[in-house]
């Protein structure tokens, strides 16, 4: 379980003119929420979260939050940002209870190089990128490696087949294509080619039969 650590204040204004002047500031307006807990409006330095967000997986790590004192453990859930100047508007997060599963998106990592790729050319489609599980905070991953060294051309892996943490759930389909090793696009339009080669015959054309009575003379 990844964890990081941000400090967070209490505020009390709310509505856009309240937001716009917390961003003079240099601040962004959040919100935590959690089932024990009533929603409780927060404002955090834009410069801490920016930076946070530089190195961690916003997705799936604990953040150890800070609010006057008041030490507590919450996932980011939710990050709106200007749709020009990608400046973050709003954030939420939600309390993190021990014991209590949350759905979070891990990131799916591949490991090794196939065998499809090192003798047969193969390409590797990456297909599904991030898996959402439902899991107790104690034992979320920072990412789920996913050994592809044995797969040959034509081989994949489906997300029946990922091996998950203990007493964690699976949202995503289970036939759901994780990578596949694919024969590149070039090969295949060779081998369609060679199977079907252009005819070199000539075509013959056939001559019009004429109508009745066309040529007769009147």
């Amino acid at each position: 379980m990844a964890t990081a650590s941000l400090s967070a204040t209490r505020r009390t204004g709310t509505g856009k003119g309240a937001a716009r002047t917390l961003r003079r500031e240099g601040k962004i307006p959040g919100v935590i929420y959690g089932h024990s807990r009533e929603p409780q409006a927060l404002a955090v330095a834009a410069r801490d979260l920016e930076k946070l967000l530089d190195v961690i997986s916003a997705d799936n790590t604990v953040i150890e939050l800070a609010i006057e004192g008041t030490n507590g453990r919450a996932l980011i859930r939710e990050i709106q940002r200007h749709p020009f100047k990608r400046q973050i508007l709003h954030v939420d997060f939600q309390e993190v209870i021990a014991g209590e599963k949350m759905t979070v998106r891990v990131p799916l990592r591949l490991v090794g190089t196939p065998v499809g790729v090192r003798l047969g050319g193969g390409i590797v489609d990456h297909t599904l990128r991030e898996l959402t599980i439902s899991v107790d905070p104690a034992n979320m991953p920072n990412h789920i490696d996913v050994d592809i060294s044995e797969l040959n051309l034509g081989d994949s892996i489906h997300v029946s087949q990922l091996t998950v943490p203990a007493g964690a759930t699976v949202e995503d389909e289970p036939d759901a294509a994780v990578v596949v090793i694919a024969t590149p696009r070039a090969a295949i339009e060779a081998a369609a080619t060679t199977e079907t080669p252009a005819s070199t015959e000539p075509e013959v054309l056939r001559a019009k039969k004429p109508e009745e009575g066309e040529g007769e003379s009147k």
